[in-house]
């Protein structure tokens, strides 16, 4: 039986918990052996969100294979007490990482790592706003920016939300194979279990910080059907404009012109199958490409990401 505590940190955010919670807990109902605890420095623990949890005070006794996880809080604009931790948990932590057992955090949790002297010396992630804070505040850390977690010496760290998720599911396949975690991400309805190295945020996404609602809504039927041919032309008239417009919006808006935005999703989801263990030719014919050509060639040149 792996036991999993959760430090429950004033203010922290709730789906930082809940979501790897929600993978062990899944995971003990398919019988892998997972008990699940919450611990805090005070019985009553308010969270971001305005949901106040109860805990208990009492720290389990460190054991080698037991996993501690610090889900994040809100570390931007927070009232007073905060992310606080008080020198009993920063000992626990150390405590039970010497030990044997794995220390883990989701997005600001890492703090709570570095403080406890436990990112010196290691590799680390965490939430892509607070990567420059956490690199200041530990020099003796190395930041691996823009990633979905790192594993380094029993001492794994997560970008942030929705990441812990990815850092449990990764946890599971490491302890009981990828087919374990599979099952669990097919009943959480998870869409698919990402790697560690993977971007905090997808193409997709970062490209979506514009305002023209003719560059959205042309950019929604690319994201729909990227793998198909899409001519310019249907572009244009599904965008109620020309050819020509489309194509001098879509770049002021995004950078890069519709076709280069297609092949950018291509490419990036072809990263992914191919990190999942598919050859590069069925990744090709999976994103829309006849052969994998293309695909080589792209994959070849810088990543745009």
């Amino acid at each position: 039986m792996t036991r999993v505590a959760f430090l429950l940190v004033p203010g922290l955010h709730l789906l930082d918990l809940a979501g790897p919670a929600q993978v062990f807990s899944t995971a003990g109902d398919h019988g892998l052996g997972y008990a699940l605890t919450y611990v805090a420095e005070r019985p009553s623990v308010p969270t971001a969100q305005g949901l106040t949890l109860t805990a208990g005070t009492t720290w389990p006794e460190p054991a080698a294979g037991d996993l501690l996880v610090v889900p994040g809080w809100r570390a931007t604009s927070t009232p007073a007490g905060w992310g606080e931790l008080g020198p009993a948990a920063l000992d626990a932590l150390r405590a039970h990482h010497a030990a044997g057992g794995t220390v883990a955090s989701v997005c600001a949790g890492a703090d709570a790592l570095g403080r406890a002297g436990l990112l010196d010396g290691r590799r680390c992630t965490t939430h892509h706003e607070l990567q420059d804070e956490l690199a200041a505040r530990y020099p003796k850390a190395s930041v691996v920016r823009d990633v979905l977690y790192v594993e380094d010496g029993r001492v794994i760290t997560s970008a942030g939300i929705a990441s812990g998720i990815d850092l449990a599911l990764h946890l599971v396949a490491t302890r009981h194979g990828p087919a374990a975690a599979a099952r669990v991400a097919r009943e959480m309805v998870v869409y698919a279990r990402r790697n560690g190295d993977e971007r905090q945020a997808s193409a997709m996404l970062r490209h979506r910080a514009h305002l023209s609602d003719t560059v959205h809504r042309v950019q929604d039927l690319i994201d729909a059907r990227f793998t198909e041919p899409l001519p310019l032309s249907g572009l244009a008239a599904a965008a109620g404009c020309s050819p020509r417009t489309v194509t001098r919006l879509f770049t002021r808006a995004t950078g890069l012109t519709p076709l280069a935005y297609q092949q950018l999703l291509r490419r990036e989801r072809a990263e992914h199958l191919i990190g999942q263990g598919a050859t590069v030719e069925a990744a090709a014919h999976a994103v829309g490409f006849q052969d994998a050509r293309m695909l080589r060639r792209l994959r070849a040149q810088p990543r745009p990401w």
